[in-house]
């Protein structure tokens, strides 16, 4: 059965690919600039003997048909790039690159689509149709790789009919996976702010516009966006995670400086929800006697797992795992720019369990101490190329 057979070649392959991930978790690179790691995939497609092309500058884009007569495509997506961060691990292969880290888990998703398509590879005279494998540059970084890579045709010529993903994640135990059909991650925008007064003596505040009070009044009323004018049972968050006002305990700043978030699960309302904040913090600003500059930067839409794809995801997961390692997910409002493919293709983006409690495998995605249980790549190879083939019809 061709279950079996992935298996058995997911574990062939497992120690080749715990080096290509080690290799590549040494040699991190920041988005748009992942050259090496794009050299290195395109080096190991070479090896495999499959067909890719270059897109977005450090991305690749590789084309696998089966023996058997199909015109169905599916595609299959990994992203390439780390984040500024040390690394903190005290393992073999740590981070050469210093001050970058693969603290995201994306080398385990580049290594683990190198060995799906291995497997694909050695199973190609079993299937029919093609499978379209995408290394993506840049998830970590506006405007975000996937939406430079769909405006220059990744998901085109061949259209396949879905796009399948993973992504690691840390609160499950390596192993197991989890799925959420539907809405799953929310839209991210960024938020600065600038709100200008007239500083001054701290002792003198009516010869002053105090941009640092105003600024208080201002925040807490934009909490309102989410408390009064957004659907309570629509999930909606507002953050400022920054808020500088370079002054001094006498001093009045001339200026406070803000940085923040704002996310959500309706692109309708992502849309209102920005000209309230702004009309709101405008109105409230100069009716103090202070200006603002309120810019929101727009970055990637909510994220939606298509419900009958997804089902059917679970369903082959179950086959493949056991039905206790396939786990339900609840929504998640972080953001991945595989959400643009889910806007313009049928997606199903699952996550990868890679937690170890017994070895103090733990630490969140983000974090100078973020790793994996390695055996997690037995997983994730071999469930991806599993997915494909019976969305293939096989």
């Amino acid at each position: 059965m061709i279950k079996e057979k992935v298996q058995q070649l997911a574990k062939s392959i497992f120690d080749d690919v715990v080096t290509n991930r080690r290799h590549i978790h040494a040699n991190p690179e920041l988005s748009f600039n992942e050259y090496n790691t794009s050299a290195f995939v395109a080096a190991q497609l070479d090896a495999l003997g499959i067909p890719y092309q270059k897109m977005a500058d450090t991305g690749l884009v590789a084309l696998l048909k089966g023996a058997k007569p199909s015109d169905k495509v599916i595609a299959l997506r990994g992203d390439m790039d780390a984040l500024p961060i040390l690394e903190a691990n005290d393992v073999p292969y740590k981070s050469k690159n210093e001050g970058v880290m693969h603290a995201c888990g994306h080398d385990v998703h580049t290594s683990s689509l190198l060995g799906t398509a291995k497997i694909l590879s050695e199973l190609k005279a079993d299937f029919g149709g093609t499978v379209k494998f995408i290394f993506q540059p840049a998830e970590e970084r506006l405007p975000g790789g996937a939406s430079v890579m769909i405006k220059e045709g990744v998901l085109e010529n061949p259209k396949p009919a879905a796009v399948l993903g993973q992504h690691v994640m840390p609160l499950i135990d390596a192993g197991k996976v989890g799925f959420r059909p539907g809405k799953y991650m929310a839209s991210t925008d960024e938020i600065y702010v600038t709100v200008k007064g007239k500083g001054g003596h701290g002792a003198q505040p009516q010869q002053n516009i105090d941009p640092v009070i105003i600024t208080a009044h201002m925040l807490v009323a934009l909490q309102q966006v989410v408390s009064r004018f957004a659907d309570p049972k629509l999930p909606t968050v507002l953050s400022f995670g920054k808020v500088i006002a370079n002054g001094a305990t006498n001093v009045i700043p001339n200026e406070v400086y803000l940085e923040g978030t704002f996310r959500t699960l309706d692109e309708k309302w992502r849309a209102e929800a920005h000209q309230k904040m702004k009309k709101m913090a405008e109105g409230i600003v100069e009716s103090m006697g202070a200006t603002v500059d309120f810019n929101i930067v727009n970055g990637y839409p909510f994220l939606i797992n298509e419900e009958e794809l997804t089902k059917r995801s679970i369903a082959h997961a179950q086959d493949y795992l056991g039905k206790e390692n396939v786990l339900d997910l609840d929504l998640w409002m972080a953001a991945e720019d595989f959400a643009y493919y889910s806007q313009v293709s049928d997606a199903c983006f699952y996550r990868l369990g890679t937690r170890n409690e017994e070895r103090g495998i733990t630490s969140s995605v983000h974090t100078p101490t973020f790793d994996i249980d390695e055996k997690a790549l037995e997983v994730s190879t071999g469930l991806m190329a599993y997915l494909a083939l019976k969305e293939l019809g096989n």
